[in-house]
């Protein structure tokens, strides 16, 4: 069962001071400049989020849940959110 992925290089011309920022925040998370870039633009591209999903923001931002979120347990949670 084949599991990596193919990568290619690439370079890019980015502005420094973003240089600088991106080199930042990839230490903050420990991850390298290339890893936290990639994981940036993969969130960027492929983070939509799914039809039930959209519904269920939808739904949110419009008040209409009528009923009561239980967050004392996960249990308790899922329950509430079920009914």
């Amino acid at each position: 069962m084949k599991t990596t992925v193919e990568k290619r290089q690439a370079a890019f011309r980015l502005n420094a001071n973003l240089l600088d920022r991106l080199k930042v925040e990839a230490r903050k998370t420990n991850r390298s400049l290339s890893n936290y870039v990639e994981c940036i633009l993969m969130e960027s591209v492929y983070g939509e989020p799914n039809e039930t999903t959209l519904d269920a923001i939808k739904e949110a931002r419009s008040g209409q849940f009528a009923g009561t979120i239980d967050t004392s347990s996960l249990e308790a949670f899922m329950k509430s959110c079920g009914e």
